[in-house]
């Protein structure tokens, strides 16, 4: 149903296309367009913007994720977006929740107008706990902080802030955005730390492979892929922990290739007990010079202390270089918390591009 806001806007209900092999509708060309034109604006980077072909793959709903989007019309035109992620791990009581307006439509009221409306969708559909991840920038002129409650980094209070504060959440931790840029140099640096590495990871071997995931290693990958969601610092987020099978890794990685990406994972093997230990995982679309991606990383519990997030890194980064030697940068995030994890992404060359604030607001 498509709802009136001020300024005479609307808030559409995104609909996709009924065949799963059918292109993006215009409908989708033009929330592709808004999303990629907010995040140029809101951060300056382009290197989370999808084609509309790209995008399309992702909007869609599947056992573990309701996905529900709407596009901000004015006058005609796509201003903005509204997404509500319901996650279906805890029984749909958790969701993300992004409502995005290009500057030109703000000052209007739609953005909390829109707001309301999709909180009242979530509480009508049984959610408890909203949570939503923000890029934030100090201004020319010094902004008060925020603190993070982890102790790990602050967020400016920008525009951003103060409307998720109006709107009741509470700032939990701050993300931080960190790039590799490839130099002639950075090879050799990367081959010393892989080695130094594997002379600490005694038992251990590096295996690695291209999307879809290979049967002989789905069920280890998919028990590393669980552990994220408890192993990972999320401060009081509270995020659920999710359930991963066989068949939640199949759908993970169809929908990766159904948008045209590419995903290499890097892991790390107990030669004697023949478990996967530690995993890396790095992403790029069909463009040969676009940004490459870092997902996700983790070393089990029970294996760390081997250097085994350098290797699976290093060893990682080594291999994507020579599968896509025109990818100029890599760009990863990490809790600012995660010391571990950052003290070796800092080891090997990144360097902080952005901040994201994570908030979470709960639902009586």
């Amino acid at each position: 149903m498509t709802i009136t806001l001020p300024a005479d806007a609307t808030l559409r209900p995104l609909e996709l296309p009924a065949r799963a092999d059918a292109g993006p509708s215009p409908a989708v060309q033009a929330y592709a367009a808004v999303r990629n034109e907010l995040l140029v604006e809101t951060t300056g980077r382009d290197d989370d913007c999808l084609t509309a072909s790209e995008l399309l793959s992702t909007l869609s709903s599947t056992p573990d994720r309701d996905r529900r989007h709407w596009a901000i019309e004015l006058d005609g035109d796509t201003v903005g977006r509204c997404a509500l992620d319901i996650l279906q791990d805890d029984g749909g009581e958790t969701a993300f929740i992004t409502v995005a307006l290009l500057r030109r439509a703000w000052s209007r009221g739609i953005g909390s107008a829109a707001y309301a409306e999709i909180e009242r969708i979530a509480r009508d559909a049984g959610v408890r706990k909203l949570l939503n991840w923000s890029e934030h920038h100090d201004a020319d002129a010094p902004l008060p902080r925020i603190e993070s409650p982890t102790g790990f980094g602050s967020a400016p209070a920008d525009r951003s802030a103060r409307f998720l504060q109006r709107k009741g959440f509470r700032l939990e931790q701050i993300v931080r955005g960190s790039a590799l840029h490839w130099d002639d140099e950075l090879a050799h640096h990367l081959t010393r730390l892989r080695d130094d590495a594997a002379a600490h990871a005694h038992g251990y071997r590096v295996i690695q492979w291209m999307i879809p995931t290979p049967d002989e290693h789905i069920d280890g990958y998919a028990w590393m892929k669980s552990r994220m969601s408890t192993d990972v610092p999320d401060g009081d987020l509270g995020m659920p922990e999710e359930v991963w099978d066989a068949e939640r890794v199949r759908r993970q990685d169809s929908r990766i290739i159904q948008r045209g990406w590419s995903m290499l994972v890097t892991a790390a093997l107990h030669i004697t007990t023949g478990e996967l230990a530690a995993f890396n995982e790095l992403a790029i679309g069909d463009v040969p010079t676009a940004g490459s991606h870092q997902w996700d990383t983790l070393v089990l519990s029970e294996h760390r202390g081997h250097r085994l997030g350098m290797l699976v890194k290093t060893a990682g980064l080594l291999a994507w270089r020579e599968r896509h030697p025109a990818s100029p940068r890599v760009t990863t995030y990490n809790a600012e918390e995660n010391r571990p994890m950052l003290s070796i992404n800092e080891a090997i060359g990144f360097t902080p591009i952005a901040y994201e604030g994570a908030w979470r607001k709960d639902l009586a």
